[in-house]
């Protein structure tokens, strides 16, 4: 998933010296396999019974499980465990000798390429139209083998017998809701609308999060990953990342499937090179997917399925389950404090396994459907409802009673603890906002750094719709601590509906910025936070007084437009003149600005357009006109545009940037383009963060021009490799170049150069730096700008992982 705003659940891990039952059976048959031998560090503590149950006592966190005939598996330690077997054969004999050699089956391999060949054929995207529905169910729970135990240990515990004598709703604990509820339970329903004439609708039917009154739009909007998209151990680009093995053939449901098992390539000790973690089930047919399960490393930590069904000839699918292990609650009887320490009885200590389930089941399939124009307007994702009343229409199957219990107890403590509030903050630093009440406040404008200012630090508020929905006033102010001054600004926002995203705004402004950039107002928070060292080492900023009118509208799902009008007066902070005429002018514009991402998916909420999912290609594209009327001293034409593309093929994953900008006319330099260096000369090593549309070895506000063209290409490597940790590392090729001129430098009036020949670098970017969430970058200057110094040809960068491409 591209963007996460799951409520993490966790609590310490207590491990205990307790009695623990495990139940060995074989996988195909589900049959009990008597004994099986339970190992604690090669040790033999026992043999299961011909029930296939053992009941041991150890202080190893996992155990071995060997067999006769089977292959062996590890589980960690728990109350209960049930583990199933995989029988040994001819094939897997055959196979483990590939295995051994540590690469993939080529039958394997083969089906899989003819997978990826026909999957556009095999999905119901290659229909005219279709439609379906959808119920999905999130929960955190104990396991279910560990429930009855856990009542019976919380009614008996002395601990907790004290402890219900003066429990409240206000001191509720975890232990208690699990006694008779879950802790977390999230319910969806879905319909699916499909026309290659309109494309893709998806309604939202209806919804609840346990211990949430309003809904969060972006989190019930998040899609599961196998809908329509080729499954992440099948891509082409992750051949790396796995092993395959053709190991059988099956039936189910009537058609003959391909049995591929798979592992992970980091999977690198010697008695784990025989596991599998996963299966791949493929009709032999079609090559379509009919199945996919993928274990954890530790098989009973968790496991991933996926089913697809056969419908009018395409493979729609039709389930998903996931059950993931989240952590250990441990928990003990109190001690008697009256009685001495020495005659106290060694205390009952127990530990329950919490696991977070996961249910997805698609039905009411239909194709060819009647299309029509209306169902599809609107953005990709469309709420019908989101308060719960409606989800017994589309239950598959209907609650259990520590389900809805679940809903009665942490409503309950959702209202106690004022999740809404939290859960709202939460979502709204996704966007760089923190909500407080009626008052949204911008995330990146708190603190940032320039070479003019230095330091700014400064607070932008905006009343949001619990204010008014149509009317949203905002403000901000900043200060610099190195220019010593105030900023500010003022505007409004009138919305014209409620249904899409559309307003005019009025604006006053007082402030300063660099000079020579690109236009940055519908980037999305990401892209403006990638781009935030940009002017790190650049000190030519002018400053800009005055007010706007401005309309922006949504046209369509993927076409956002602005009209605006500016009457400013602008004035260099740098020794600058222009054409003999001074540092200061007075400027009287229009601009126009479009983002077009026809492949995105968004959301229109209470607080305005959410991005779900931001794919490409993306273009932007700015027009600004100015003109010598009401008092401007200008009459010049400036555009600029940046093209954003991403593909996969078989040797890895390519993304680009093309972007550049033209101005005709005459126009002070700061209407022209600085080369978005990032470098300094005063340092002994160029040390740098990413910028969206930076070059790490190029001084930064020493080059301008009135004219430029850009590239930004990086290539994913398709190799992974482990450091240090259990993140898999890659590499990524990075090449950027730019050039550009200016007709008549002459008129500036101050020291700079302009970039004309081709100025390249080239680069290497480490992803996963060390395990860690950063990826570390070093680049080289090449071409016509090198230098015989080193350090100024050489820079290093750090990038957020998170920022992704």
């Amino acid at each position: 998933m591209k963007r996460v705003l799951l409520v993490i659940f966790f609590w310490t891990s207590v491990f205990g010296y307790s009695q623990s039952k495990i139940t060995v059976i074989d996988e195909s048959d589900k049959t009990p396999v008597s004994q099986a031998e339970i190992l604690c560090n090669g040790k033999i503590i026992g043999r299961t019974d011909s029930q296939g149950i053992l009941e041991f006592k150890t202080q190893c966190r996992s155990v071995e499980i060997r067999a006769s005939h089977y292959q062996k598996e590890t589980v960690p330690v728990d109350d209960n465990m049930e583990v199933s077997l995989l029988k040994n054969s001819s094939k897997t004999t055959t196979i483990e000798t590939v295995i051994l050699e540590d690469k993939s089956d080529p039958r394997a391999l083969d089906i899989l390429k003819k997978v990826n060949q026909n999957f556009k054929d095999n999905s119901p995207k290659s229909l005219e139209s279709y439609t379906y529905k959808s119920y999905e169910k999130v929960s955190l729970d104990i396991d279910e083998d560990s429930i009855s135990q856990f009542n019976q240990f919380f009614n008996d515990s002395n601990l907790f017998r004290k402890k219900r004598e003066k429990d409240s709703i206000n001191n509720l604990s975890a232990r208690q809701i699990f006694s008779k509820s879950k802790l977390f339970l999230w319910e969806r329903a879905q319909e699916f609308l499909y026309s290659k004439k309109y494309g893709e609708k998806i309604n939202i039917l209806d919804n609840r999060i346990s211990g949430l009154k309003q809904p969060i739009y972006e989190m019930i909007a998040l899609q599961q990953s196998n809908r329509d998209k080729i499954p992440g151990q099948i891509k082409q680009e992750n051949r790396g990342l796995y092993r395959f093995f053709l190991t059988d053939t099956l039936e189910l449901d009537g058609r003959k499937n391909f049995v591929i098992r798979f592992r992970e390539v980091n999977y690198k000790k010697k008695d784990k090179k025989r596991k599998y973690n996963g299966a791949i089930y493929i009709d032999t047919e079609t090559y379509g997917i009919k199945k996919i399960e993928n274990f954890s490393k530790i098989k009973n930590d968790g496991i991933i399925t996926s089913t697809w069904i056969f419908y009018n000839n395409k493979w729609f699918l039709s389930d998903e389950t996931v059950r993931l292990r989240m952590s250990k609650m441990g928990m003990e009887e109190e001690e008697n404090k009256e009685q001495p320490k020495e005659n106290l009885p060694k205390k009952d200590k127990r530990s329950f396994g919490t696991y977070a389930f996961l249910t997805s089941k698609y039905f009411d399939f239909k194709s060819p459907v009647e299309e029509n124009q209306k169902d599809f307007k609107g953005y990709t994702f469309s709420v019908k409802n989101a308060d719960g009343k409606s989800l017994d229409l589309y239950r598959t199957d209907p609650l259990t009673e520590r389900e809805k219990n679940t809903y009665t107890t942490i409503d309950s403590l959702g209202k106690l603890y004022n999740i809404d509030n939290k859960a709202k903050i939460l979502t709204g630093l996704i966007n760089g906002q923190i909500r407080v009440g009626v008052v949204d406040f911008a995330v990146d404008e708190i603190v940032n750094y320039n070479l003019y200012e230095g330091f700014r630090v400064g607070l932008k508020a905006k009343l949001n719709e619990n204010f008014n929905p149509y009317f949203s006033p905002d403000y901000y102010f900043a200060y610099g601590f190195k220019d010593d001054k105030w900023k500010y600004g003022i505007g409004l926002d009138m919305k014209t509906t409620l249904e899409k995203q559309s307003f005019f705004r009025l604006e006053y402004y007082n402030d300063v910025t660099s000079s020579g950039e690109f236009y940055r107002k519908l980037w999305n928070f990401k892209m403006r936070m990638m781009n935030y060292g940009n002017n790190l080492n650049n000190d030519k900023y002018f400053h800009y007084r005055g007010a706007s009118l401005s309309y922006l509208n949504d046209v369509t799902n993927g076409l956002t437009v602005i009209f605006a009008a500016r009457r400013n007066f602008e004035e260099a902070m740098f020794d600058y003149q222009f054409r003999n005429r001074g540092p200061a002018f007075e400027n009287f514009n229009t601009l126009f600005t479009l983002k077009f991402s026809p492949n995105s998916t968004n959301i229109m909420t209470p607080q305005g357009k959410s991005i779900i999912d931001q794919k490409y290609p993306e273009l932007y594209f700015n027009y600004e006109q100015s003109f010598k009327i009401m008092g401007g001293d200008f009459n010049y034409t400036r555009f600029d545009a940046l093209f954003v593309h991403n593909f996969k093929t078989i040797l890895g994953t390519t993304g680009f940037r093309l972007y550049g900008g033209l101005v005709l006319g005459n126009a002070p330099i700061w209407k022209n383009f600085t080369m978005n260096g990032l470098a300094s000369p005063g340092r002994d090593i160029n040390f740098n963060l990413t910028s969206y549309l930076g070059f790490a070895t190029l001084e930064g506000g020493k080059f301008y021009n009135d004219k430029f063209i850009a590239y930004y290409f990086t290539h994913k490597l398709p190799f992974y490799f482990k450091s240090i940790g259990q993140n898999v590392s890659s590499f990524d090729f990075v090449l950027r170049g730019t050039i550009g001129g200016m007709k008549h430098p002459e008129y500036h009036q101050f020291q700079f150069k302009k970039l004309d020949h081709l100025y390249q670098e080239v680069g290497l970017e480490w992803n996963n730096f060390l395990s860690s969430y950063f990826n570390l970058g070093l680049f080289y200057r090449v071409g016509y700008y090198t230098t015989p110094n080193f350090k100024q040809n050489f820079a290093i960068q750090f990038k957020l992982k998170l920022l992704e491409f």
